[in-house]
């Protein structure tokens, strides 16, 4: 897997640059969840395909949506403990801000 590296140029002016190819604590755990969702997701349509009672499509759905907002909190644990932690420690705020930015949107 190829480093991708990315900047932070703080508010100083010192550039800080990293790598946001990592590992997490969880990661094993979201990709096994992602693929049961995919799953899921694709037995949802096939019972859509099959014209299954509408009830039991949206009550799918929403176990679906439920099983994406578990995968997020997770990914958001995940990169509060490791990148915006060693983020604090090298003093780059633009993270914690991008951080907020993605919270914004996870929310909405």
């Amino acid at each position: 897997m190829s480093e991708e590296m990315h900047e932070h140029i703080l508010p100083d002016g010192t550039v800080m640059k990293h790598s946001h190819t990592h590992t997490h604590k969880h990661t094993k755990a979201v990709l096994n969840r992602m693929a049961r969702l995919i799953g899921h997701l694709e037995s949802t349509k096939r019972m859509i395909e099959n014209g299954r009672d509408c009830s039991e499509v949206l009550i799918q759905l929403s176990a679906v949506d439920s099983a994406i907002k578990a995968v997020g909190r997770i990914i958001l644990k995940d990169h509060i403990e490791h990148c915006i932690v060693d983020a604090i420690k090298e003093g780059d705020n633009q993270a914690v801000e991008e951080l907020n930015k993605a919270i914004d949107q996870f929310l909405k």
